[in-house]
Order: structure tokens, then sequence, then C-alpha cells
């Protein structure tokens, strides 16, 4: 074999590996993108199944015209993709009946109340009455309640009584049957709270919020979603301040 032809046999040795090459690393460079995407998805889909199956009752106050903070906060449920229901608080029993009913069904896994003035007060009421129909509460938030509050009995695995120490709210009192976790907060200190505006407060929002998210998400992240809030009916207040 003459040189030149030589070398020309080496140079085409090298062109083929180094094509070889390139089409391996390109093909790796599509590969890894692809999946990367799969694990990172994988975190939003169980986010968005974690809050699919959650709902979170709001219950207003008096009147309907105390606790519009209700609507900020269900709103910012909204777009998460947590399905939620704001009604006044003379709805609890029906609404407890309806989430009874969606859970059984396996519609719900994970219910959560939130309650304003009256609304906090209805609260272990409709605890009570879940607990009843076998139905467990995974967290119950109530934002400065009016009257003697306490629990007695149901199934609520933490309850937070956010309360004005200086103003209408107190503390909730455990009672015997409650086993879950009590967390009387004093927010007095938080500037521009009042009873109110305890619940349009954006530092009370956020707080009320990051509770919730705690529950439904852990670590899961939040998946962006349609709106799911659901319009309940409002009759009028009466039996609670």
């Amino acid at each position: 074999m003459t040189p030149r032809a030589s070398t020309v046999r080496t140079l085409a040795r090298r062109s083929l590996s180094a094509r070889w090459f390139g089409m391996a690393a390109l093909a790796l460079a599509l590969a890894l993108p692809l999946g990367t995407a799969s694990v990172r998805a994988a975190p939003s889909q169980a986010a968005a199944s974690a809050a699919g199956t959650t709902h979170v009752y709001l219950l207003r106050g008096v009147l309907n015209i105390f606790s519009l903070g209700l609507d900020d906060i269900a709103a910012k449920l909204d777009s998460q993709g947590i399905p939620n229901t704001v009604a006044n608080f003379v709805s609890w029993s029906s609404l407890a009946d309806e989430a009874a009913a969606a859970y059984r069904a396996g519609r719900v896994k994970t219910i959560i109340l939130v309650g304003h003035s009256s609304g906090a007060t209805a609260l272990p009421d409709m605890i009570n009455k879940l607990g009843q129909l076998g139905v467990p509460v995974k967290l119950a938030i109530g934002l400065d309640s009016v009257f003697k509050t306490k629990l007695v009995g149901g199934n609520a695995e933490r309850y937070i009584n956010f309360y004005i120490a200086s103003g209408a709210g107190e503390p909730v009192r455990r009672a015997d049957g409650f086993r879950g976790k009590l967390e009387n907060v004093d927010v007095q200190s938080v500037p521009g709270v009042g009873h109110v505006t305890i619940e349009k407060n954006q530092v009370m929002q956020q707080k009320v919020i990051g509770a919730i998210d705690a529950v439904v998400f852990g670590g899961k992240g939040r998946p962006a979603a349609p709106p799911t809030r659901m319009a309940a009916p409002q009759p009028a207040a009466t039996g609670y301040r």
C-alpha cells in the first residue's frame, strides 16, 4: 500500500470515529433533558393530586359583610388549584353534611376549615358534627373567635386559634375528647390587625395560606390550576354574634 493510500484510510477512520462520537453525544444530550423534565414533573403532579382531593370551607361572620377577607383567601386558594367554599357561618351544619358525603365518596381526602368571628365560633360545632359522621378534619383555623369557644370532641388533627387578646377574641378551651393539637396564638402585635380586619390583614392571610399549604403540599411544590371555588347559599345570620 502506498503512503498516500495509507493516509487516506487513516483519515477516513478518524472521520468515521468523530462522526460516531458526535452522534452519540447528540443522542445523550437529547436524552438528558427528557429524563430531567420527567423527574421535575412528578412533584407537580403529586401536588396537583393533593390539591384536587382537598376542600377548604371558609365561614364568614355576621351578615356576610365583615368577613370579606375570606374571599381574598379563597381567591389565593383558587390560584393554587385548591377547591374551596365560602359561606355564612349559619350554613355550618349543611356544609358538614356536604363534606361528609364527598369524603365517603372518595372525592375529598383532606378537609380544612377556616372561620372568622362568628364563623370561628362555629368551627367546633362543625368539627363535632363531622366527628359524629366519622369524618376527620385535618386543619381548623379560627380568626378571632367570639364568645366562649371550646372543643367538645370531634376529630381535628390541628386547631389554630388566632385571637386578639385586647379585643373581642379569646383563647379556645380544650374539652375532654379532643386529642388534636390546639394552638392559641395572640396576634395583637401584628400591625393593623383588629377584629374586623384580621381576615383582611396581609400578614394574617399569609399565615392562613401558609398553614393550609403545609398540609396540602408539604414538599410537593404548588401546581397552577384553574379556579375551583364554589359559591354556597347565604342564609340570614342567626344564633351567633
